[in-house]
């Protein structure tokens, strides 16, 4: 039997033939969490070939991926250029492949991140051919690859999060409990799409600040933004945040719980020699994310009315990037103009939007370049200032080099 479902899509080919080329490239989604284990039978070879400590450089597949090859494949293969049209947006909505993509990055992520906690701590690695356990060199780059895996899931949490069905919201959460983020499903859906591109989001970078200094203040501003929302939500409900019979039903606590319980399991499995592993994974994973925030709003501002409110979000508001390498890894994260227009809408309809300034590069190449402040103001600060026309009074400026700033670049009457 013909579902409504087919006969529109029939119908919307007819009009206009279209089909989804990257439908099964987004299963691409899935290298993070599958990396360590496509290097194992490598490690084996090299090992039994007796090239022991090239085989201990293939743990560092994760930052390879991000550093290296994401950014060459980007430069490789370039923009993406395609828009799905009205016609099939309904469909592709409700084609649950979709979500399943997203779905099973979940079982492969924890996987990945129970081997890592293994690895880490196992005294003896022999069916790997190792001479007893890994070097530290290799510990390291295994925590920093299931730490890239934590900043990979927590942007499948962001796709997840925004989604009205329950169950998302709750995987969302899962997700989000290797890196301790779980404060991120409440602060970046009602904080940070709220406050998107004024002073006082604390993940919108400002003009002049370093990634160093932004990421302190979005990480603590996060956690503190977060949990007063989350109060505000109970007391709103007549209830105090502080009655311990709140607080299953606090979002930020039951996310921080699922951290708890992860955490706990994993001690309590492999002793305390696993914490450093954990650590690291964690912190690389958010600082992952946070370069993301970095990046995706540097300098812009919404502009307050008349009426001191700040106008609505413009995709101006957002840098985007069209990249098609970047955009399959991170399900569309770089469309992000589209995102904040419409937040609910699942990644395969985001749009690429003309109106959005453009980065000259893949979030994965860029990702790299917010380390090194001078570089960073040398490839963006002009591309902000030509997208404001020159004029340094429509930019979010950071407060503690303001006058320096305002000094060196003026307003467009004193630099015409």
């Amino acid at each position: 039997m013909t579902s409504q479902l087919d006969t529109n899509v029939e119908a919307a080919g007819a009009a206009a033939p279209w089909r989804d080329k990257k439908r099964y490239l987004w299963l691409f989604g899935l290298v993070a969490p599958t990396a360590l284990f496509v290097v194992l039978p490598v490690v084996w070879a090299l090992n039994h070939a007796g090239w022991t400590t090239a085989s201990q450089v293939l743990f560092w597949v994760g930052p390879f991926l991000i550093y290296v090859l994401l950014p060459t494949l980007d430069i490789r293969f370039g923009r993406d250029g395609q828009n799905p049209p009205d016609e099939v947006m309904e469909y592709l909505e409700n084609d649950k492949y979709y979500r399943y993509c997203t779905y099973a990055f979940i079982p492969f992520q924890f996987a990945s991140v129970i081997f890592g906690a293994y690895a880490f701590t196992a005294t003896d690695l022999s069916w790997l051919g190792f001479e007893g356990g890994l070097s530290w060199f290799a510990k390291i780059g295994l925590a920093l690859s299931v730490g890239v895996l934590g900043g990979t899931g927590i942007n499948t949490a962001h796709e997840l999060g925004h989604k009205r069905d329950a169950l998302e919201r709750w995987l969302s959460k899962i997700t989000l409990a290797q890196t301790w983020y779980g404060h991120f499903y409440i602060e970046h859906n009602r904080g940070h799409h709220v406050r998107v591109a004024t002073p006082e989001d604390p993940a919108s970078a400002r003009f002049g600040e370093t990634f160093w200094e932004f990421l302190p203040r979005s990480v603590i501003g996060s956690v503190r933004s977060a949990v007063k929302l989350e109060a505000a939500r109970i007391r709103r409900q007549g209830r105090s945040p502080w009655d311990p019979r709140t607080w299953p039903g606090n979002d930020v606590l039951n996310a921080w719980a699922m951290s708890v319980v992860l955490w706990g399991a994993l001690t309590a499995v492999f002793g305390w020699g696993v914490l450093p592993y954990m650590v690291i994974s964690a912190v690389f994973g958010f600082s992952m994310l946070e370069s993301v925030n970095y990046l995706e709003h540097y300098g812009l501002l919404r502009q307050k009315n008349p009426s001191g409110r700040y106008e609505r979000v413009r995709p101006e508001h957002s840098w985007n990037s069209d990249h098609l390498v970047t955009n399959l890894f991170l399900y569309h994260l770089q469309r992000h103009s589209d995102h904040h227009a419409n937040p609910t809408r699942r990644y395969q309809i985001l749009r690429s939007m003309s109106q959005a300034p453009e980065l000259p590069s893949g979030y994965a190449t860029l990702i790299g370049v917010t380390y090194f402040p001078p570089l960073w103001r040398k490839m963006m600060d002009h591309r902000l200032l030509e997208h404001y026309n020159g004029d340094i009074t429509k930019v979010n400026v950071d407060p503690r080099r303001r006058e320096k700033i305002l000094a060196r670049y003026g307003s467009p009457a004193q630099t015409s």
